[in-house]
């Protein structure tokens, strides 16, 4: 019995010594395998902030989002930490209890955080993460869901755009595609809504009923979400081209303004700036293309992501983990650093800070030095 307590004692003081030595290490070596701050002096960066976000043992940083002057950091597990993207300020960490469904589609709508989990979709206080309302629907929800000020607009898996009143959340109607094709990004405003399908439809609806205002047609599945811009909508598709089509006055009509052959899969959504339309294509790397006439302003090969734009300077990631700067003015490569350590990123549309983490969830911002 003595020998027995012996050991055990041994064993606890030798678990109580390598632990915190233990402890040590990992976040070493997370400190280790995130961006050097020597490299990114040198390249004309400085950081900002950093943090390490509290993920549990088995759980991993998900998503970054930005929504106005917040950051959201998602993790595997549905836990949600909002941070003031300026000064990382803590706006509210909690864990969105979703029954072993994942977070997977958000959409940002003013004052509400629109949460996509299964069939379920969620309203959230974007500054507080307080749940304001839950409605469970009898189909599957396929994209993001879209909103304006009187509806909520859900793509369901049974090929049907469903229509929610925005104060009660109940259905007043639906729309669905001729060919009764998949609907897969929606977008909405107080004037016309619009979706894709997967067989190439883009259709515009009145946003208070099932009257169809115009249809346009691409060759194949529209990949990834409508953007709007102005008066603009924009869209890749799986026929391998990028679409520009203008709204004209009133919303029954519509026009294509260009049409760019990327030569490539397309699976993603376009990032549109005040200039520039960045694309990734897959197994290519990333395309700029002026956005006022759709000519082309550079290839990267290799490149996966858009992280921010600056004084005519983009800031992207490329698949060999670097962080590349290219001039769009001079339509070269500036310089790359190693971003080996990075895996998850943020799109910042407003500035050019860039905002990177890596799945343990340590999360940075950055900000290139003029």
């Amino acid at each position: 019995m003595q020998r027995i307590f012996r050991c055990g004692f041994f064993l606890i003081m030798l678990v109580a010594i390598l632990s915190p030595l233990q402890i040590g290490l990992a976040a070493q070596d997370n400190k280790e395998s995130f961006v050097s701050p020597e490299l990114l002096e040198q390249a004309g960066f400085k950081i900002i902030w950093d943090i390490v976000m509290p993920v549990k043992p088995g759980e991993s940083l998900q998503k970054l989002q930005i929504f106005g002057d917040n950051i959201y950091a998602i993790s595997d597990k549905n836990y949600m930490l909002c941070l003031d993207r300026n000064n990382r300020d803590k706006i509210f960490a909690k864990n969105i209890y979703l029954e072993g469904l994942r977070i997977e589609k958000v959409c940002f709508y003013k004052d509400k955080l629109l949460t996509v989990a299964g069939s379920r979709l969620f309203e959230i206080d974007p500054n507080t993460g307080i749940e304001h309302s839950e409605v469970k629907l009898d189909f599957g929800i396929i994209c993001p869901a879209a909103r304006n000020d009187s509806y909520i607009y859900i793509s369901g898996a049974d090929r049907r755009l469903h229509t929610l009143r925005v104060e009660d959340k109940t259905q007043v109607f639906n729309v669905a595609a001729d060919n009764d094709s998949l609907i897969t990004t929606v977008y909405a405003d107080n004037t016309f809504v619009v979706f894709g399908t997967d067989r190439g439809n883009v259709i515009s609806v009145a946003p208070d009923n099932n009257v169809r205002l115009w249809q346009f047609n691409a060759s194949d599945a529209i990949a990834g979400q409508i953007v709007k811009d102005g008066q603009s909508l924009y869209f890749a598709s799986r026929d391998m081209n990028i679409y520009r089509l203008d709204i004209v006055d009133p919303p029954e009509y519509r026009r294509l303004a260009w049409k760019y052959p990327a030569d490539g899969i397309l699976n993603s959504t376009p990032i549109v700036t005040s200039e520039v339309l960045y694309q990734v294509v897959y197994d290519r790397g990333l395309t700029a293309i002026k956005k006022n006439d759709g000519t082309l302003l550079w290839s990267l090969p290799g490149g996966t992501g858009f992280l921010s734009e600056g004084k005519g300077k983009a800031y992207l990631i490329a698949r060999n983990g670097t962080l590349v700067v290219m001039d769009n003015d001079k339509r070269r490569k500036l310089q790359s650093v190693n971003f080996a350590g990075v895996s998850i990123h943020a799109v910042n549309l407003t500035d050019s800070k860039i905002y990177i983490a890596n799945k343990a969830g340590r999360i940075a911002c950055l900000q290139p030095v003029d």
